[in-house]
């Protein structure tokens, strides 16, 4: 079929990308394998986070025509390597074919005039992206709304990426002069250090206020950001309590609602803000993957079928680990038929069904700790 052979093509090297798409992934980094862990179980809540696993990767003690006599899978070159900007090129190359992923109900359209406003009460701006996807979840008017404000970068979800990429963005973000809190809106887990921050960064506010002969008021901070990126959950874990409705899927959200913390700290929730067309097509199926955007801007199969195959090219993952855990062959590098496959295998031929089980195992972590993005140079 015309999409098959356009957007899920044979997964080889793409030719260079235009300067406007470097933007996202042109980092490369080298995995030692030293040793490998099998095991695609995530971490326990109250586990300590392990060293990376390379999960289901490329053994570089086996040869790689060699085949497994049980299961006839043939082992991959011993690439050590990933090529994150080609990586990206391709993404967009497989997205050419699809119906465009957009999202933008009334809610956010009413909202973004009205935060706004609100932005010009804030002392503090609390930016929270997903970590596994940090550049594709800011909206692109963030610098212009917030000008010369005072801003934290929440990376949430930091339990689903590994401590290397932890440490690569952390660089990355410090380079730029952005202080950086990783948290896990789920366990709390960096809550108590942003609200800190959030009040020693505008701690001068009532200090210029005592200047004028006011009194003192508590510090305004706002938290902004995609939808499901963790937002409630976090202020939720600052209070202790759950005052903001949060649930694991887009638009839960849909009014700004101020509440205080103690006496000193005024939090802001917002509805997640998107912007009305999403031109980087490769950033909006990252959103999908992640369940950073509605459900009904994209087809299940089409989103499962590029995540098979960036999976595929992830020395983390690798299309062994797709194999021990389905028992299906990436025929040919193309995603989409290893949906189908396993809709016929698993779902008596229902392909929605089993493209929600793929993109449900990879948001429960299924696969280890898996960042879809890295820092540019």
């Amino acid at each position: 079929m015309y999409f098959q052979s356009l957007m899920f093509a044979q997964l080889a090297p793409s030719p260079s990308p235009s300067p406007a798409n470097l933007s996202h992934f042109v980092h490369r980094r080298t995995f030692r394998h030293s040793t490998l862990a099998v095991s695609a179980s995530p971490p326990t809540a109250n586990s300590s986070r392990p060293p990376i696993q390379i999960i289901g990767g490329k053994d570089s003690t086996l040869d790689a025509t060699r085949k497994n006599d049980s299961t006839g899978f043939t082992l991959e070159p011993n690439e050590e390597e990933i090529d994150w900007m080609n990586l990206e090129s391709d993404i967009r190359l497989w997205t050419r074919a699809l119906r465009p992923v957009q999202w933008y109900p009334g809610h956010i359209m009413k909202t973004e005039k009205e935060l706004r406003e609100q932005l010009k009460l804030m002392d503090v701006v609390i930016e929270v992206r997903d970590a596994r996807i940090p550049l594709s979840t800011t909206h692109p008017k963030m610098d212009a709304w917030l000008g010369n404000r005072k801003r934290i970068l929440v990376l949430n979800r930091e339990d689903m990426i590994s401590n290397d990429d932890r440490n690569d963005w952390a660089r990355y973000f410090a380079k730029q002069g952005i202080k950086v809190i990783f948290t896990n809106g789920k366990l709390g887990t960096g809550a108590m250090k942003l609200g800190r921050l959030a009040k020693s960064l505008a701690g001068d506010v009532n200090g210029k206020r005592r200047e004028k002969g006011l009194l003192p008021r508590s510090v305004r901070a706002g938290i902004i950001g995609y939808p499901n990126v963790g937002k409630s959950s976090l202020i939720n874990r600052l209070l202790k309590r759950k005052i903001c409705a949060a649930a694991p899927r887009p638009g839960v959200t849909r009014e700004m609602k101020w509440v205080k913390l103690g006496d000193g700290l005024d939090l802001l929730d917002s509805p997640g803000m998107l912007p009305m067309r999403i031109d980087d097509q490769a950033a909006a199926i990252k959103l999908a993957i992640c369940d950073d955007i509605g459900e009904k801007a994209y087809d299940f199969t089409d989103v499962a079928g590029i995540l098979v195959q960036m999976l595929a090219r992830i020395p983390e993952v690798g299309s062994r680990a797709l194999y021990n855990r389905y028992k299906i062959q990436l025929d040919g590098g193309c995603g989409k038929k290893f949906v189908k496959t396993l809709g016929l295998d698993l779902f008596g031929g229902d392909s929605h069904q089993a493209a929600f089980r793929i993109l449900s195992d990879f948001r429960k972590g299924k696969f280890g700790y898996i960042s879809l993005e890295r820092p540019p140079l």
